[in-house]
């Protein structure tokens, strides 16, 4: 029996990975709205720390800390006791970590998916789950014609570029971060098919809001951001000119909640979930909003292009839409200048580092 059972505190939902960015922001919602909430987190990326010290401070008597991985089965099923719904965010998340280190990025991101697939699957009452997926699941969109347009590319096709990437684009895992999150979604998927759990993906695109800690390989956003307020040299890979859509995290957040309490109808499929069409933007076009906003010169270096790095992905999130009646709220402008408010706050504290198995190096704007 876990500590919070025997404390008489039933936790409806288990976050995995719940001390990083989307994490946090996802527990901070569920507890402001009287809901108790655990976390499973093996505390590894920097800013995680103090991600849950924050929460603790902030809802101690509703959040419930496991300090744990997703590779370890005993404290997966330990952490699924009186849980109604589970958010399986815990996740290696870099594509180059991944061809440093192929065989990591398979034990956390398939395996440790499978651990969790498979807790939730012998619990009593098996709880709901909602998994996030990446882009790079449809790899790197190399047949998608594009030209350049200023400081974007912009698709050949109109529907594209009018709409984004839908689901119907077939599968095409690349590197072995989009083979392993690819493999990851599969059995998520199979899962509703064969166990009947009720169980949905989110396909993101690039996520970005306060509590993130971003690096180069991870978070560009945030990284961006926080160089450009520190007045450092930023290095992109390719041109700068790769186009994203961009999702700030309040409105990811409220995707969950809809997956979450209308899951019985939404179970069994996958969505692409982001700005979509209406928040997209390049690297040198962030770039240029960053130098107009904070009124300084800002300073590129460029480097090559990486492997699996898509020239343009923009999500089209209508099949996500129509069924739950979603939509992205938060404009980039709007989202980026909340960010650089938390950051200006949070850099006063800066987050420990943590050694990693890898030397960092540029922005090539990963999913």
């Amino acid at each position: 029996m876990s500590a919070a059972a025997k404390n008489g505190r039933h936790c409806s939902v288990l976050i995995t990975g719940g001390a990083g960015f989307v994490g946090v922001n996802l527990a901070a919602h569920l507890l402001a709205n009287g809901e108790r909430v655990r976390i499973l987190d093996s505390l590894t990326r920097a800013g995680s720390e103090r991600n849950i010290a924050w929460l603790q401070r902030n809802h101690a008597q509703r959040v419930d800390f496991i300090e744990a991985d997703v590779r370890d089965p005993q404290a997966l099923s330990k952490a699924m006791d009186s849980i109604e719904h589970v958010v399986h965010l815990a996740a290696q998340v870099a594509v180059t970590t991944s061809l440093v280190n192929p065989t990591y990025d398979f034990d956390v991101n398939a395996f440790g998916t499978l651990n969790v697939l498979e807790a939730v699957r012998r619990a009593p009452c098996a709880p709901s789950l909602i998994f996030t997926s990446t882009n790079k699941v449809y790899g790197g969109l190399e047949d998608l014609r594009v030209r350049l347009n200023g400081q974007r590319y912009v698709p050949m096709v109109s529907r594209v570029r009018a709409h984004g990437i839908d689901e119907s684009r077939a599968l095409d895992f690349h590197s072995p971060y989009g083979c392993s999150k690819g493999a990851a979604e599969q059995y998520v998927l199979d899962y509703s098919r064969s166990y009947g759990l009720r169980t949905a993906v989110f396909r993101m695109s690039c996520i970005y809001g306060p509590h993130q800690h971003g690096n180069e390989d991870q978070g560009w956003v945030a990284h961006i951001v926080r160089k450009a307020l520190a007045g450092e040299p930023i290095t992109i890979y390719g041109d700068g000119k790769q186009v994203r859509d961009v999702l700030f995290v309040d409105d990811l957040v409220d995707a969950f909640d809809r997956t979450r309490l209308d899951i019985d109808r939404l179970s069994g499929r996958a969505f692409n979930i982001g700005g979509g069409p209406g928040n997209t933007v390049s690297l040198l076009e962030l770039i240029q909003q960053l130098r107009e906003q904070l009124g300084r010169p800002i300073e590129l270096r460029f480097d090559a292009w990486r492997v699996g790095d898509q020239r343009y992905y923009v999500s089209d999130t209508g099949r996500f839409q129509a069924l739950t009646g979603w939509r992205a709220r938060t404009q980039v402008a709007q989202g980026v200048e909340a960010l650089c408010d938390w950051l200006t706050t949070s850099e006063a504290h800066p987050a420990p580092r943590r050694a990693t198995a890898m030397s960092l190096h540029g922005i090539g704007a990963p999913g």
